[in-house]
C-alpha cells in the first residue's frame, strides 16, 4: 500500500503563487504517472497535469503556461507550482499515482482557495 500526502494549499489573492507538494511513502521512481487533479464543489474531477516516468509532461488548456508540474526522486515528492493563480482554479487537488498490475492510488486532497 502506498500513501500520498498532499500540502501545500491554503487561501490565497488572484496573482499569487502556491506551490502544492504530494509526498510518496515509497520511491516514486516505480509509478509509470503521477498526476494532479482537482474537484470544485458540484464539478466533476478534472486532470490539473501529470509526469510519466520518463518525465514526460501533460497539462490542462486552462492551466497551460500558468502552472508546473515536477518531481523529486530523492525527496519521493512530486510538486505542483501554480502561479497566476485565478478564482476559478478553487479546488480541492488531489494527487493520483498509477503502476502496473496495481490499484491507482489517491491522496486526501488539499484545499486551494483564490479569492478576488
Amino acid at each position: 500500500q502506498v500513501q500520498l500526502v498532499e500540502s501545500g494549499g491554503g487561501l490565497v489573492q488572484a496573482g499569487r503563487s502556491l506551490r502544492l507538494s504530494c509526498a510518496a511513502s515509497r520511491s516514486i521512481s516505480s509509478f509509470d504517472y503521477m498526476g494532479w487533479y482537482r474537484q470544485a464543489p458540484g464539478k466533476q474531477r478534472e486532470l490539473v497535469a501529470s509526469i510519466s516516468r520518463r518525465g514526460s509532461t501533460n497539462y490542462a488548456d486552462s492551466v497551460k503556461g500558468r502552472f508546473t508540474i515536477s518531481r523529486d526522486s530523492a525527496k519521493n515528492t512530486v510538486y505542483l507550482q501554480m502561479d497566476s493563480l485565478k478564482p476559478e482554479d478553487t479546488a480541492v487537488y488531489l494527487c493520483r499515482a498509477d503502476e502496473a498490475y496495481r490499484p491507482t492510488y489517491w491522496g486526501q486532497g488539499t484545499q486551494v482557495t483564490v479569492s478576488s
